[in-house]
């Protein structure tokens, strides 16, 4: 299904927008010029994107996705991240989208890294933001890809965890992911909007997957727009260690910024992201 409408992004501009609806997707697309994917990460929705479309729409065609479960998007069966995977790939090829560049921020930088290991030559360029190619080796000492299951004490006490406990459970996470507090809220609504399921599941799914041998198929270039916070050596021991396998990576580290760069320092981000583009 493909509509047709006019979105009025910020107070700036009016710019025709197509709206797609996949199964495990929607998106939107912004903008002339050469395609790029914009891929939010974990829990929010293509609103994360905003003031970085606001200036790349001047210039490029961006399709800024929501995932399934998130923002509204009706949820889909588990594992729910390979069918992500899957039907971006089908929908680049079947809209004909050529080379599009993929700028994705924390599981969306993940999901870009896996999608340039698998399809060679189907996109130009990856361009993440904070984003691992092994999650689960951040949170789990000495992990060695072992699969967390769905059903798991932790999993069913979120599952029935009440709306309030669970905004105060994201609101004590975001002070420290995001420094710019006049963003907390937004940040805090987008993840409230959440479907539970696909929020303790999908999770899963993005700690079950391990990229760090996978990343040595990546022929096209890589460059990581990184937080420093809390301590820029540790983070910069963690990035050569989990790119190993790549090392023609190209790692930029936006100093006094926490996991949601574009906000924490907006104008190197719109600056190293336009100059990698």
């Amino acid at each position: 299904m493909k509509i047709v409408t006019f979105f009025i992004l910020g107070l700036v501009s009016t710019l025709l927008t197509s709206i797609y609806a996949q199964n495990s997707f929607q998106v939107k697309v912004i903008g002339k010029g050469e395609p790029v994917f914009l891929f939010p990460g974990f829990g929010c929705t293509g609103e994360l994107w905003n003031e970085t479309v606001l200036e790349l729409s001047k210039t490029h065609e961006c399709h800024i996705f929501t995932f399934a479960g998130f923002g509204g998007v009706k949820p889909i069966e588990m594992p729910w991240f390979n069918t992500i995977k899957e039907d971006i790939i089908a929908y680049t090829k079947t809209q004909k989208i050529n080379k599009p560049t993929l700028i994705g921020h924390s599981l969306g930088g993940t999901l870009s890294y896996w999608l340039a290991a698998t399809e060679a030559n189907l996109f130009k360029k990856v361009i993440a933001v904070d984003a691992l190619p092994c999650s689960a080796a951040l949170m789990i000492p000495n992990y060695n890809g072992e699969k967390i299951q769905y059903d798991n004490p932790q999993s069913k006490m979120m599952l029935q965890m009440d709306e309030v406990t669970f905004q105060g459970m994201n609101t004590q996470q975001i002070q420290f992911m995001c420094k710019n507090k006049e963003k907390h809220s937004s940040i805090i609504q987008m993840m409230q909007q959440s479907d539970r399921k696909t929020y303790v599941y999908g999770y899963i799914d993005m700690l079950n997957l391990d990229l760090r041998e996978e990343v040595a198929k990546i022929k096209i270039p890589v460059v990581v727009l990184a937080a420093t916070f809390p301590d820029k050596a540790t983070v910069e021991k963690t990035y050569k260690s989990q790119f190993e396998k790549l090392p023609a990576v190209q790692i930029l580290y936006a100093d006094n910024a926490a996991h949601f760069v574009m906000y924490d320092q907006p104008e190197w981000f719109i600056q190293n992201l336009k100059q990698n583009l």
